[in-house]
């Protein structure tokens, strides 16, 4: 309303006579004197009059001032984690990233997001899923991942942490859809764990969520309860299969060396045996040269000699005794005792198997020097 109405009795906003002397502006030391008496009527004090209430109202004010200056400036002080970055808020918007330490922000104005940067993170799945043969099949698979950038990861998306959980879902169930349920269970474990970490970083990469994908950890897989025996009977048949294609590679691995020493050892006596025929070859060679003069000279004594002493030689590993009955004597000495230390070698070459066997039906084989003596008994009556 205006100040200048009938009955305002001229004064102006603050109170005060406009009329007289004083036409400029209101006093500052007026208005902190009338906020003191305010402040001292709160406070259950009297409004001051004089010149020591006007500097007691003045230095109250100054002192609530200050410290709430103070308490203001202390409630913005925080600390970083030393594995943490901060993410500034200013009026609700990105202002910067803060490092780890002890740092300042305007309260009321400044909020701050604290996000963990070296603690790797663990995220479960795990489900029933059909395979490509279209079988089912329980997998449970865990990744490991770490924030790198604090600020996608902030505003990215909504939900970093569940978008990830959502995506690792997705390509699980992808890998396991076009894969045999034999090489999930078996020995494609380790293909099937690569192709869900390229799928999964595949899916996630558009979102550029601030995530690294640290490790893919595949824990388990098995099949339904109804047919869970028969899978554990082909699994242990392939492990059985494993271990003993190990004994047999063992087995190898120590057969072969001693294999390798049996040929060297066969390879040494076909050598052996070889120059010793060589050798005998040429002292034959060596032989018949020496010969050959005589037999040149006297055929028929050389033939008849060679003869005689090949004889000899052919007759004096067996027993038995040749005598000629035309020109011997009555008497005759019989080396008895070398014919019976000759015996057992001749039963020792000749087999058991290859002697006829003695029965009652066959007569007994008679000794050839029985009978030779009994030829030579019956010629010397004749």
């Amino acid at each position: 309303m205006a100040w200048n109405e009938p009955g305002n009795k001229d004064k102006d906003p603050w109170n005060n006579n406009k009329g007289g002397k004083n036409q400029g502006p209101p006093d500052l030391d007026d208005l902190l004197k009338d906020l003191g008496n305010k402040f001292g009527g709160i406070f259950g004090g009297k409004p001051s009059g004089g010149g020591s209430g006007k500097s007691f109202s003045s230095l109250g004010i100054s002192l609530v001032l200050i410290i709430a200056i103070l308490v203001y400036a202390f409630s913005g002080f925080y600390t970083i984690k030393e594995a943490e970055k901060g993410i500034v808020l200013r009026f609700g918007q990105y202002a910067g990233v803060v490092e780890p330490g002890l740092r300042w922000k305007w309260t009321f104005v400044d909020h701050i997001i604290p996000v963990d940067m070296q603690t790797t993170r663990d995220l479960p799945s795990a489900g029933f899923m059909l395979t490509q043969d279209e079988n089912v099949v329980r997998v449970e698979m865990q990744i490991q991942y770490r924030v790198v950038d604090p600020r996608a990861y902030v505003f990215s998306v909504t939900n970093a942490d569940d978008s990830l959980s959502q995506s690792l879902d997705s390509a699980l169930r992808y890998v396991v859809g076009h894969s045999r349920m034999d090489d999930i269970l078996t020995s494609g474990r380790e293909i099937v764990r690569q192709a869900v970490w390229t799928e999964l970083e595949s899916i996630i990469k558009p979102y550029n969520l601030g995530l690294i994908i640290v490790d893919v950890n595949f824990k388990d897989a098995r099949p339904p309860e109804e047919v869970k025996d028969a899978f554990d009977d082909a699994i242990a048949a392939q492990e059985d299969e494993v271990r003993y294609l190990r004994e047999a590679e063992a087995y190898a691995r120590g057969i072969e060396p001693r294999a390798r020493g049996r040929v060297k050892r066969i390879e040494q006596e076909a050598l052996a045996y070889k120059e010793q025929r060589v050798l005998d070859a040429q002292g034959e060679v060596a032989l018949f040269e020496k010969l050959l003069p005589e037999y040149i000279a006297a055929p028929e004594v050389t033939r008849t000699r060679l003869y005689i002493a090949t004889m000899e030689k052919v007759y004096s590993n067996t027993s038995k005794v040749m005598v000629d009955v035309e020109g011997g004597n009555n008497m005759m000495y019989l080396p008895l005792d070398k014919i019976m230390q000759q015996q057992p070698n001749y039963q020792n070459i000749v087999p058991q198997s290859s002697m006829p066997a003695n029965t009652s039906n066959q007569p007994s084989s008679t000794n050839p020097s029985t009978a030779g003596r009994a030829d030579r008994f019956n010629n010397g009556r004749n």
